[in-house]
């Protein structure tokens, strides 16, 4: 299959920062990540020399004064990178409430490229179809709503499967929903159990916290579709639904700890 390349400006492809979410700033240093999940200013300038900050906003719903708000004490910072609006948006508000539209999410977008230059949107994905079928069409991408990049976020561990064809699916899906690759922002699987459920239904369908082996045979696999992306995005370093994550101090999750770092640190 051939893949469409789109325009982000070669300073935004110049070297791949490597986010993730719910630590802070020098837990997540010591583990090789580069691009911090930060919500204040305070906290974005008191990150670590060399890291920067993606800017978790929360808003979908176009040019509110909550929207601005949030955005503007971000203006001229140089240690911002960029701004996440919001976390897998429902086009349909079936999953979650309410519905989102494209046109909220570009007001929204190009407010933000008019009054803060340099500054990259981003927005996970929200896969509307399963397991089996990955469907992103007619939902969001480039061209409808102006975000410069979209994650993906296919977890292959659960249950009693490990299915590695699920990454494949999904890219698959979101190119054909007219996002290209160098939009794409790899989400790798990183924590397990909780009370995370998956939409099959099946009690015993469970996300299960990857071996190291296993996190480098997603890392190979996301690398053969996008090895070079703007960033790529470890979910999750805090807990949020007593799971357990890439910063607990458990033996598994120290191991596959050390497996991020050296993905972090080998470029």
């Amino acid at each position: 299959m051939l893949y469409s390349q789109s325009a982000l400006s070669e300073e935004a492809r110049e070297r791949t920062l490597h986010y993730t979410s719910g630590g802070s700033g020098v837990a997540i240093a010591a583990a090789g990540f580069n691009l911090a999940d930060v919500q204040y200013v305070e906290q974005l300038n008191a990150l670590p020399p060399g890291m920067k900050g993606l800017i978790w906003l929360n808003e979908s719903s176009g040019l509110t004064p909550s929207f601005i708000a949030k955005v503007k004490p971000f203006i001229g910072n140089p240690r911002l990178f960029g701004f996440r609006l919001c976390d897998e948006p429902d086009i349909t508000g079936k999953y979650h409430s309410p519905a989102v539209s494209p046109a909220a999410l570009r007001a929204e977008a190009d407010w933000i490229k008019a009054n803060v230059p340099g500054a990259l949107t981003f927005v996970t994905l929200m896969d509307m179809g399963s397991f089996d079928a990955p469907v992103f069409m007619n939902t969001f991408n480039p061209a409808n709503t102006g975000i410069d990049l979209f994650g993906l976020d296919p977890y292959p561990v659960r249950g009693t499967v490990f299915d590695l064809d699920f990454i494949d699916r999904t890219v698959e899906a979101a190119v054909a929903a007219g996002i290209p690759l160098d939009r794409i922002v790899p989400v790798f699987q990183a924590f397990g159990g909780g009370e995370w459920t998956t939409r099959t239904g099946v009690t015993a369908d469970v996300y299960v916290l990857p071996t190291p082996d296993q996190a480098n045979q997603i890392f190979a696999r996301w690398a053969t579709y996008s090895p070079t992306p703007v960033f790529d995005f470890a979910y999750a370093w805090g807990s949020q639904n007593g799971d357990t994550k890439l910063g607990s101090t458990s033996a598994d999750a120290l191991s596959l700890r050390s497996a991020f770092q050296a993905h972090n640190t080998a470029q």
